[in-house]
């Protein structure tokens, strides 16, 4: 039953016809196998997550046009605590590379066949920014292009284990190598042309990889640059690890490579391919279930990254679970995920091609020339599934940009949001003036550690305005309470804020970090609050009607004045909400050891052009004691002129609190404007600050008189 602190959020879309989607017609099958007779999606969920999981799991495999070889006895034994990484599915066999640029035998999942991925269809559409260039590729093309790297691969020693990283953009080159590179079961790594010489250091100093594919140039935001120093800087900076074989430039201009003679170990890529001898023969290795082929990093934003280390099968079956079943993905379907190489996004953004869809890989700024120019792919492409963030709605939104109004967007079925929370005002603006009623908006929320969703959409139920639609099939999802520090976890009814917990074994979990030898920070980064219960680090409540997941900020940044705990995102969705003249803003808790309560700070960035005004301060404060409690206004509120964020432009709170809690950090090379954090350290003497800004005042008032 609703309530007043938990009312009905207005509902926004539902499925015209759910029982012709993917999700239903599954549900029969397994209503049909096991007796069962699930009718609704929460039905299904429990199924999966139950006594009987590893039915759920059977017959997803069953349903997936995976290519292996080999079999298994039981999915899982659900006996092994989740900590120790249960094997999923061993004796079973698969490539990467393998399925995502063929399909499955009908007949015999060992063998492969082309089936949706015929030569001739279109796999990777490559849009540069402004839309000044675009360029598609084949099936057919892509797998050339890959046999032949991979031969150069080979004649250069690469084999089974090795590393390949890539910093790069999204380009055909950064795919292919992907592709060749887990073809030959070895590792992948990726990072952005953007993030420092330092934070890409950070990174391969850990996985030393045998060798490096860089761009070199990078256009971002109407500018070019020129790679090479920076591509000198990693040579010099890899000189002590004996696994690195050299650097191997892409060309970012196809057919203008730069000019590398005199930068040592380098070569280009058309030089690198000449060890093929036009070999483009593709052989796959296949390797066990639970086997590595992928490293990503964590966006830690204190000391170095996290190298967490992801399974080709975990990565694959999870991929058939969300694509097909929770995303309604098919052959026919168009992708457009705005990414960069260096955040996850990365790998949904061309898994989708597993499926037989075709990916739309951007390349640049999405506001150059004009958001309008990114938003007119939607229709130039017929993209079916647009993949975006909460912060490019917002932004699209305060430009009074209506693009239903703008472009043919009858081919659009979804959009995606993930990396931030969507508030319940971007959800109404959405349907209400945005985009098509018909469009399925989508808040998913799940990232690096898993390379999967916690929770996202599915199309059995409405979407109501704000958080996430449910948890993800498959993965046991709970909300534990938050007072519990160590030890044993207690789950909180529906309703009730609590942590993001996941308390059985899921296949898609990373099977190791590394060089973690002793697995210690493998447990100390999900492990050791509750014993044997995976700790996500978020703050969430379940909508105890609609069993929506409210997103209530990162756990770590989670405000607690006076004992009353709540998010940060209550109050971001009160300033994107009501203050246009705020660019941006960053909430954090201060509890220096002197204090004896926490305080609530807010840091405003105004937008060009606007002032920060006591009276500012006063309306904010009002604003947030109306929409939420008075127990919500922060005790402080100041100006600043940058947020620190991720290359991602992820916003990050945790360093923000550290500081001005009394602590020196050394940030990681994650984030984008390190030199940010200088400006808060004079908050760890708030007073100080504080009347500071009192005596400027009086000073003012003063010379006024």
């Amino acid at each position: 039953m609703a309530t007043s602190q938990h009312p009905i959020p207005r509902k926004l879309w539902e499925h015209p016809n759910p029982k012709s989607t993917a999700m239903w017609k599954f549900m029969q099958t397994c209503n049909r196998t096991h007796g069962l007779n699930m009718q609704t999606y929460r039905e299904l969920y429990e199924w999966s997550v139950g006594p009987l999981r590893t039915d759920f799991w059977d017959e997803l495999w069953k349903a997936s046009p995976l290519i292996y070889s080999g079999s298994y006895t039981e999915v899982v034994d659900t006996t092994t605590p989740m900590d120790l990484i249960p094997r999923w599915f061993d004796g079973t066999y698969l490539n990467f590379a393998e399925n995502v640029l063929f399909s499955a035998s009908p007949d015999n999942s060992s063998v492969r066949t082309t089936l949706n991925k015929e030569d001739e269809k279109i796999a990777l559409t490559e849009i540069r920014e402004g839309n000044t260039e675009v360029r598609h590729l084949t099936f057919g093309e892509v797998r050339r292009r890959v046999g032949l790297l991979a031969n150069a691969m080979k004649k250069r020693g690469v084999k089974k284990g090795d590393r390949v990283a890539v910093v790069a953009s999204t380009s055909f080159d950064t795919f292919i190598c992907f592709m060749a590179i887990t073809s030959l079961g070895g590792l992948f790594s990726s990072s952005s042309t953007d993030m420092g010489t330092k934070g890409i250091l950070e990174r391969l100093l850990q996985i030393r990889p045998v060798y490096v594919f860089v761009d070199d140039f990078a256009v971002y935001n109407g500018k070019t640059t020129d790679l090479r120093t920076k591509i000198r800087e990693i040579v010099v900076g890899m000189k002590d690890v004996s696994e690195f074989k050299g650097v191997v430039t892409q060309p970012r201009f196809p057919g203008k490579p730069a000019h590398i003679q005199d930068i040592p170990r380098a070569i280009t890529l058309d030089g690198f391919l000449l060890s093929a001898h036009g070999k483009d023969e593709l052989v796959f290795e296949r390797v066990a279930f639970r086997d590595p082929f992928l490293v990503v990093y964590s966006s830690g934003t204190t000391g170095v990254p996290k190298c967490i280390v992801h399974s080709v099968g975990g990565i694959l079956i999870s991929a058939m679970k969300e694509g097909p079943l929770h995303r309604e993905m098919k052959p026919d379907s168009t992708v457009l995920q705005y990414t960069t190489t260096g955040w996850i996004m990365y790998l949904v953004s061309i898994q989708s091609l597993t499926f037989g869809s075709r990916s739309v890989l951007y390349d640049g700024s999405p506001f150059i020339p004009s958001p309008k120019t990114f938003l007119s792919i939607l229709e130039e492409q017929r993209i079916t599934h647009f993949g975006t963030s909460p912060r490019f709605l917002h932004e699209i939104q305060k430009n009074s940009i209506i693009p239903r109004d703008l472009f043919n967007l009858a081919s659009l079925q979804a959009v995606m949001t993930t990396g931030m929370v969507l508030t319940e005002a971007q959800f109404e603006w959405f349907y209400d003036h945005g985009f098509p009623k018909n469009v399925h908006l989508i808040n998913m929320s799940g990232g690096t550690d898993l390379a999967a969703s916690f929770t996202c959409e599915n199309a059995l139920e409405p979407v109501y305005a704000g958080g996430c639609q449910g948890p993800v099939l498959g993965t046991k999802v709970e909300v534990y309470d938050s007072l519990i520090e160590s030890g044993p976890g207690k789950a909180v009814p529906h309703g009730e804020p609590g942590e993001l917990v996941a308390t059985a074994s899921f296949p898609n979990q990373p099977v190791f970090f590394w060089g973690d030898e002793t697995g210690e920070r493998y447990r100390n980064a999900y492990y050791t609050r509750f014993p044997h219960v995976w700790t996500h680090g978020d703050f969430i409540e379940f909508h105890p009607v609609t069993g929506q997941v409210i997103f209530l900020g990162r756990s770590d940044g989670v405000l607690n004045p006076s004992g009353v705990r709540f998010g940060s995102s209550d109050i971001y969705s009160v300033i994107e909400t009501h203050f246009p003249e705020i660019a941006d803003s960053v909430c954090v808790g201060q509890r220096r050891p002197q204090d004896n309560d926490e305080s609530v700070l807010l840091f405003l960035k105004m937008k060009d052009g606007e002032k920060f005004t006591e009276s500012l301060v006063q309306k904010v404060k009002s604003k947030i004691a109306e929409e939420k409690t008075r127990r919500h206004v922060p005790r402080y509120i100041f100006q600043t002129w940058d947020i620190p964020s991720t290359v991602n432009l992820k916003k990050v709170e945790l360093p923000v609190k550290q500081i001005v809690s009394g602590k020196i950090i050394k940030p990681s090379g994650t984030l984008a404007n390190p030199e940010s954090l200088q400006f808060y350290y004079q908050f760890a003497k708030i007073e100080e600050v504080v009347e500071r800004i009192e005596k400027e005042k009086k000073s003012k008032m003063d010379s006024k008189l």
